[in-house]
């Protein structure tokens, strides 16, 4: 009997990586799916490029649309359900964005009245395209939008929490006009959890859309300060797993955990298959986990430039689609029969401010006390502070002991809470 949890991967084209579009090949796309499929995974994300599908706010290309059909029946005779990420966006370090939105078009992408109809526009017109298909999962909004609304980015479109609500909400709603009833969300990288000023909150990320969508990188911070070997590196995942369920109002939502990988050099190759197996088997761990899809497919071609090193290799699979031993990890976890884990009952109190939500960062005294309880064979999840004495809302999770990170940091290893 396959898992109960799905297992997925980020399709990286082997050939011409995401510029694919331009020279859509659907017999190369075909054998990149048999690859994929060959290891027993279920789905796969898909990256259409925002300037290649829309290069004008009024010109959606048919023929990219066709093609992006073309991929997911292909997908579907494999057995592979599809989810799309509609707006691209940012992906390996490039953003992808089109020209009508910069330098003499400079308009905010969040606020700007014509943007927004131009995306849902877009949004609408993706999902419906698939609408019919019985393997589309549903859309992403687009893959970690959140970058382009702050710091560090270089030239960020700033808008307000209340704007990015707005702009959640706009954007959920043309893809559900476009292929109703179908898994609908959006996904952020951990600024959304982690950095104070980020206008796309922790609220927003679990109450938005059918599904909360955590992305998991232990380059952030995590490998450098433990170690690829360390409970936090090996436990980053699932971490951000149980942190998101702090601020869902549903406390049964499912979480996806839709992008995780095994960076190099910080984690390096001779290492990555140890890497993935501690990862997905924490991740498993997590009652209510929806799926995992790994980042990515197919290593990057070294016949492309400027890339940063390790996206040249992150693949589960090679160039020219030869697993490796971390997709051997992938298709065993994904063969195998699992169990539902049990309900984790010990909670750690964080912060429903999101203006120091960098205490759940690495190096913030909840992520250490998360990290802490692990160590010490806990299952923690995690409980907003304010809730801490509901009653009625811990037992909907099954939570029956909430404990601070001051309680938790000052005793030894091994040993008693206070």
């Amino acid at each position: 009997m396959p898992s109960a949890v799905r297992f997925g991967v980020n399709y990286t084209p082997s050939e011409g990586w995401f510029h694919h579009w331009l020279d859509f090949d659907l017999d190369s796309v075909r054998a990149d799916l048999d690859s994929i499929a060959a290891l027993g995974l279920d789905h796969i994300r898909v990256f259409p490029l925002w300037p290649y599908f829309q290069p004008n706010r009024t010109l959606i290309r048919p023929r990219a649309v066709e093609q992006l059909v073309a991929l997911a029946d292909a997908a579907a005779e494999r057995g592979l359900d599809v989810n799309v990420d509609g707006l691209q966006g940012h992906l390996s370090s490039f953003d992808f964005l089109p020209a009508w939105t910069r330098t003499w078009h400079r308009r905010n992408l969040f606020t700007d009245p014509d943007v927004l109809g131009g995306q849902e526009n877009l949004l609408r017109t993706l999902a419906a395209a698939l609408a019919d298909r019985p393997n589309f999962i549903g859309m992403t909004l687009g893959n970690e939008v959140n970058q382009f609304s702050s710091g560090p980015h270089p030239d960020p479109d700033r808008a307000t929490s209340d704007e990015i609500d707005t702009w959640l909400t706009r954007m959920l709603a043309a893809c559900e006009e476009g292929a109703p009833g179908r898994l609908h969300l959006h996904a952020e990288y951990d600024a959304t959890w982690y950095q104070d000023d980020q206008p796309f909150t922790p609220g927003q990320a679990a109450r938005h859309g059918a599904v909360t969508a955590v992305h998991s990188w232990v380059f952030n911070g995590t490998a450098q300060r433990h170690g690829r070997t360390s409970v936090p590196a090996e436990h980053h995942a699932a971490y951000l797993v149980e942190l998101s369920k702090a601020w869902a109002d549903d406390p049964h939502r499912p979480v996806w955990l839709q992008e995780v990988g095994a960076p190099a050099p910080l984690v390096p190759a001779e290492h990555a298959a140890a890497f993935t197996e501690a990862t997905v088997a924490g991740a498993l761990d997590c009652p209510g986990l929806w799926g995992i899809t790994w980042w990515c497919s197919h290593d990057v071609s070294r016949d492309l430039a400027d890339f940063p090193e390790l996206e040249y290799g992150l693949g589960l699979l090679t160039n020219d689609r030869k697993p490796k031993d971390m997709a051997r990890v992938l298709e065993r976890a994904a063969r195998e029969p699992s169990q539902a884990p049990p309900a984790r009952t010990t909670a750690l109190a964080v912060p429903a401010d999101p203006a120091v939500r960098s205490l759940c960062a690495p190096g913030g005294p909840v992520f250490d006390a998360f990290f802490r309880l692990v160590a010490d064979g806990a299952r923690p999840t995690t409980v907003l502070d304010v809730l801490a004495a509901d009653q009625e809302h811990l037992s909907a999770r099954g939570i029956t002991e909430v404990v601070t990170p001051d309680q938790v940091l000052p005793h030894p290893p091994g040993g008693t809470r206070s």
